[in-house]
């Protein structure tokens, strides 16, 4: 009695294969002598690239070839579209420069300074130079070259080459005497080098 009231309650829950669903009506394509199907979209226009032209694999080919977005353009017009194209076509302004103060009637384009932080100048401030953390080895050989621990890639290397020039055995007459400060220089140029600081 059990298992008949129990058969009773069971319900086929197979998944069953859904019926294929029926294939739309074919589009003919766009082009009027063309008899084949319309399969492959094609833009409309530039001013609206939702709307389509259905076409066949052919042509829709030489649509694509023959079709050019600019045309009709000003060079003008062209540049201002390839510069917008960087941000995606959506509008950008500076950092800092929307501001709640908007809605109080100042301008969008002023940041809101209420604790003075900005000191309330228009003046830009310098960079600072970055830090530079010198081994002994280092300021030894920036030492040799003559320069302090601030010096520049460029101040480095220009000073490299005027000690090499000044103390070559060509510059001085073939005189050897300055042929061991030649080596010094070129000895703290290569540790500077291989400490990347050139």
């Amino acid at each position: 009695m059990q298992r008949a009231a129990h058969s009773r309650f069971k319900k086929d829950i197979r998944i069953k294969p859904d019926k294929p669903a029926p294939k739309a009506s074919a589009r003919a394509c766009a082009r009027p002598d063309c008899p084949k199907e319309g399969d492959h979209p094609v833009p409309k226009s530039r001013d609206d690239l939702n709307e389509h032209l259905w076409f066949c694999l052919e042509h829709a080919r030489a649509h694509n070839e023959s079709w050019d977005y600019f045309r009709g353009m000003s060079e003008g017009e062209i540049e201002s579209f390839r510069d917008a194209a960087i941000t995606g076509h959506r509008p950008t302004w500076p950092l800092g420069k929307r501001s709640a103060r908007a809605r109080d009637g100042a301008s969008a384009y002023e940041y809101d300074d209420r604790y003075g932080v900005f000191g309330g100048t228009t003046e830009k401030p310098r960079p600072r130079a970055p830090e530079r953390h010198l081994t002994g080895v280092q300021e030894r050989a920036l030492d040799v070259l003559n320069l302090d621990a601030t010096a520049t890639l460029h101040q480095i290397k220009v000073r490299y080459k005027e000690l090499v020039k000044r103390f070559h055995p060509d510059a001085n007459g073939g005189d050897r005497g300055y042929e061991e400060r030649l080596k010094q220089v070129i000895r703290a140029y290569g540790v500077l080098r291989a400490s990347g600081l050139t």
